[in-house]
């Protein structure tokens, strides 16, 4: 991991001197949507730059938070609009039957907002949430109301702890 922060680090700090938090605003916007970029360590940099006043705090945390918000239901409407279609065209070559993809979606419906909330911790799940909720047709406002919540905490913890405690990351500097 400290490999992985530390290359991040010399990757974003040009950006984020830059362009502060707007291009952390992009970056975590692109990463909700489905792109596989590293948010956790673009957050975790631009944290510690804020924390050594090189950027604000107060701008940086609600570009993260709104950016995961907006990230992730623009990926929701995307899945509303196309994921059904791209399941049903796809499903036979992943084993996905009418019957299991009907199976998936009650169970998505019944334990949706957990996973919703839980999958903005887990690289992958993060990026395809949205796709994947939007396909499955977890209602709107369960899902905007899950991830929401799974933003708020996630940005509160890879935003402001690092912000907080930034004394813990001295020897990535």
């Amino acid at each position: 991991m400290l490999a992985t922060l530390h290359e991040g680090w010399v990757v974003f700090e040009p950006y984020l001197n830059a362009y502060g938090a707007s291009a952390v605003f992009v970056m975590i916007y692109l990463e909700a949507l489905g792109g596989p970029l590293p948010g956790e360590t673009g957050v975790i940099a631009a944290s510690l730059l804020a924390s050594r006043g090189e950027l604000s705090i107060v701008t940086l945390y609600p570009a993260v938070l709104s950016a995961a918000i907006l990230g992730d239901s623009t990926g929701y409407l995307i899945g509303r609009l196309g994921g059904r279609t791209l399941l049903r065209a796809v499903g036979p070559y992943l084993r996905l039957t009418p019957e299991r993809l009907a199976s998936l979606e009650e169970r998505f419906r019944t334990r949706g907002l957990g996973l919703v909330f839980l999958a903005r911790f887990v690289p992958v799940l993060r990026q395809l949430n949205g796709l994947i909720a939007g396909s499955l047709d977890l209602p709107w406002r369960l899902f905007l109301v899950a991830q929401a919540a799974g933003a708020l905490l996630w940005t509160s913890v890879y935003c402001l702890g690092p912000f907080f405690f930034s004394e813990l990351f001295q020897h990535v500097r």
